[in-house]
């Protein structure tokens, strides 16, 4: 196992094109459950230059307009400007509505145990969940910090702090590690579009505002700061103009690895936005995320992954691994069997536990919407059930 080296990872802004897609996606996905909590959803979205597509496929009794919907987020994220906006973009839609299916219409509170093992999943699939003690959200270091500071590029341009900048941006961090722990930040790069690039009269000036505005607050509470030997880059290329769909396409589930751990830890290929609760592609990375946050929270590790393997037919995982990376209090395969006593991996009871199906509902401005930005893991501004530590006095009795 490597102990010295340095690691990257990036994150988007909310008007960065593919990250414009998951949220579309996502804010279907509200809109159905919001009325149906029991409705089956898939949606999915590309843009390019002025032309939206949208395809879904669903079951339910809710009446959702979803162009509608694509407009009211492509507006919510700031694009207004001639060359892509929410009122005169074309959004094209292939719509399908699926024949009703009862054996999703179940209230997973009033489920029996036998009902909930005849549960089976629909897809078959390998899932990730990680966590480590970089970070105060338990996260890897480098998208964490990539997170902060896409987060932070969006604040200042809603608040208009630094109101030349225009909604598609990236931002990208490297972590300097010694003996596996993170040691100094190596480098930021930034990059983002501006609506008036007249405001900006050199690269020198953009680079001086993004500094103060974005990177010295995003990092204030970190223990890491930039040194004298960071490499900071705003704009290598030059000062960018306005960005966005009308210069780069758009696809959803093309971000996966800033949706979970930036490349530093292993993840499926299934994209995670634009799925209902029953697609265990999406909901089986909650609950891995889950078990390997509350085995590091409880103190029997420093780094853990746990890997579920899911095949059609099984309502259980047909596998569970954990790894420590050599960094556990306790023999991994111990762990593995606390893991196994402790946390119920079935499909019926992951949405029961974390309530997936009403959420929605339940979220003023959506719920899934908001995880399709700055990752759906690690997030301490939202109050996600897969980030709740509540299992560690029961990892630590047993």
């Amino acid at each position: 196992m490597k102990q010295d080296f340095i690691f990257t990872s990036e994150s988007a802004t909310a008007g960065h094109p593919d990250k414009l897609c998951d949220q579309i996606s996502d804010a279907i996905v509200d809109r159905f459950l919001e009325q149906d909590p029991f409705a089956f959803i898939r949606a999915e979205c590309a843009v390019a230059s002025g032309v939206l597509f949208l395809a879904s496929r669903f079951s339910s009794v809710a009446t959702v307009d979803v162009a509608q919907v694509a407009r009211k987020v492509i507006s919510k994220v700031g694009y207004d400007r001639e060359d892509f906006n929410s009122r005169t973009c074309s959004i094209l839609t292939s719509i399908k509505e699926l024949p009703a299916d009862d054996s999703a219409s179940f209230d997973v509170e009033s489920l029996s145990e036998e009902e909930i093992e005849g549960l089976s999943v629909r897809q078959q699939g390998t899932f990730f969940g990680y966590a480590c003690s970089q970070s105060a959200g338990l996260m890897p270091l480098p998208i964490w910090l990539a997170h902060k500071l896409a987060r932070r590029i969006d604040t200042v341009r809603q608040q208009k702090t630094l109101p030349y900048l225009a909604p598609d941006g990236k931002t990208q961090v490297s972590i300097e590690y010694v003996d596996r722990k993170p040691s100094r930040i190596h480098g930021i790069s930034i990059c983002t579009t501006l609506i008036q690039p007249e405001r900006v009269r050199a690269l020198l000036t953009l680079k001086a505002d993004i500094r103060e505005a974005v990177v010295e607050p995003a990092l204030k509470d970190e223990a890491l700061g930039l040194d004298a030997r960071t490499k900071f880059f705003v704009n290598p290329e030059g000062v960018l103009m306005v960005g966005g769909p009308a210069v780069h396409s758009g696809l959803t589930g093309r971000k996966n690895a800033s949706d979970l751990y930036g490349e530093y830890a292993r993840y499926s290929g299934s994209a995670l936005s634009g799925k209902d609760p029953l697609r265990i592609d999406r909901v089986g990375n909650y609950a891995a995320r889950h078990a390997a946050r509350n085995l590091v929270a409880a103190g029997l590790a420093d780094e853990c992954e746990v890997q579920l393997s899911y095949s059609i037919g099984f309502s259980r995982p047909v596998s569970i691994q954990v790894d420590t990376f050599d960094t556990g209090r306790i023999p991994d395969q111990e762990i593995l069997a606390l893991v196994k006593k402790t946390f119920d991996f079935r499909l019926a009871a992951i949405i029961r536990q974390f309530d997936l199906r009403n959420l929605p509902a339940r979220t003023r401005g959506g719920f899934y919407r908001r995880l399709a930005v700055y990752g759906q893991v690690g997030r301490t501004d939202l109050d996600l059930p897969w980030e709740r530590t509540d299992m560690v006095d029961e990892l630590k009795s047993r």
